[in-house]
């Protein structure tokens, strides 16, 4: 194995070489020292075969190529290969399970900065502050990777060539949105299924707190510094997050949509009314093949009887007198219910775990009324005292006035 400053050197003299075996890398898992004499041909026309082979030994004595075992054929060292795909976005796109775990990550992170914060243990306080620091660094980094992918998806399946069947000319649109982007757009959902917002809500405000009990206990200066600045990138994350989904949207749904609007039946139409277009309609059908709907228009234009009566109806018409009534009709009042929230979430939280939130209002307040209800139950359903695990099946409840169809949403300890 070669050292990394030889290796470096190595990038460095032969870094066009480098370029041109990136963008085969995505045609080829290893190449042939033949393939990699041809690149070394056409970067450098001016060189001898023996000054290009001496190039080939120099590139796999560095490490730069490796060769694999039981067998000839060469591949690009790992590494280098990303570096070089980071620097020429030349990116491939992600896997949104791992972003989706990294994001999970930021749970645990958060859950062992707060324990380390209430027992004083200034250590794992720091150690969580750089994990979550190393996650958001990890979540930007591909985030911004997926978007130059899904960018150059995009423009590979424009510049493809026009007589390619539309389905296989978009099939990687298609696959980069049904595995990247609609998997995106549920984490991203802001709502209560949605996992990215929540996690990084929840990561912001454990650090904030945390900056802020380090300032009222006088905590080192470097620490609330580091918290501080960690707790700026989750913003940060959170507007890139937003900003690279709605990106890659704007992208991928025209070409989606495309896909859709030329499928066979449209396909076959457009073909039929070329042939109409340049032929005409006689020589393209003949009579027993038209449809068994046409009919001919007459090419006398009258004026239908009803017409005569319409006017004459239309003559006649008086308009109706309508009574205004004197006095303005009276106002409806509400009743309006005054509720203790403070009290009625104290107590919730004294009753958690709770299988259905709705019934356990129902059975707690019955003396409310259905849209004091309903709103206590949505309010409720969006703090983050607790863990939310909404049923799969959907079931009916009976209210004062209403009938609720919903999916039960059950409270369990944070």
């Amino acid at each position: 194995m070669a050292s990394p400053k030889t290796l470096i050197n190595a990038l460095h003299a032969h870094w066009e070489v480098v370029e041109h075996l990136v963008l085969a890398a995505r045609e080829h898992a290893a190449f042939t020292p033949e393939q990699v004499l041809a690149i070394l041909t056409r970067t450098g026309p001016e060189r001898t075969l023996e000054s290009r082979e001496a190039a080939l030994r120099q590139m796999i004595a560095a490490d730069l190529l490796q060769v694999l075992p039981r067998d000839t054929l060469l591949q690009l060292h790992p590494l280098v290969l990303d570096f070089a795909r980071g620097l020429t976005r030349e990116h491939e796109l992600g896997l949104s399970e791992v972003l989706q775990a990294r994001v999970q990550a930021i749970t645990q992170s958060s859950a062992r900065l707060l324990e380390g914060l209430q027992s004083r243990d200034f250590d794992q306080l720091r150690q969580a502050g750089f994990q979550l620091a190393e996650l958001f660094r990890q979540i930007a980094q591909q985030l911004d990777q997926d978007r130059h992918a899904i960018l150059e998806i995009a423009e590979r399946a424009k510049s493809a060539d026009a007589n390619l069947p539309i389905a296989r000319r978009y099939r990687e649109v298609l696959e980069a949105f049904d595995r990247y982007v609609e998997p995106m757009a549920e984490m991203m959902d802001t709502g209560p299924g949605g996992t990215f917002y929540r996690h990084l809500e929840a990561a912001e405000q454990a650090l904030d707190h945390a900056v802020e009990t380090l300032t009222v206990q006088g905590g080192l200066y470097g620490d609330r510094q580091n918290l501080r600045q960690v707790s700026f990138r989750a913003k940060e994350l959170r507007r890139l997050g937003r900003e690279v989904l709605k990106q890659c949207s704007d992208t991928l749904l025209p070409l989606r949509e495309e896909i859709r609007q030329h499928d066979s039946l449209s396909g076959a139409v457009s073909l039929l009314l070329g042939r109409v277009r340049k032929r005409g309609l006689l020589a393209t059908l003949r009579a027993r093949d038209l449809p068994r709907w046409r009919r001919d228009q007459p090419r006398r234009i009258s004026v239908s009887p009803a017409v005569g009566v319409w006017m004459a109806e239309a003559l006649e018409y008086q308009p109706p007198t309508v009574g205004f009534p004197d006095d303005a009709a009276p106002v409806a009042t509400f009743d309006l219910e005054y509720v203790d929230e403070s009290a009625l979430l104290a107590e919730l939280k004294s009753a958690v775990p709770v299988n259905d939130l709705l019934i356990w209002l129902q059975q707690r307040f019955p003396n409310y009324s259905d849209g004091t209800l309903l709103r206590l139950y949505h309010a409720l359903l969006v703090r983050h005292d607790w863990q939310l695990c909404i049923a799969d099946q959907s079931t009916q409840r009976e209210l004062q006035r209403l009938r609720v169809t919903y999916h039960a949403h059950a409270l369990v300890h944070a």
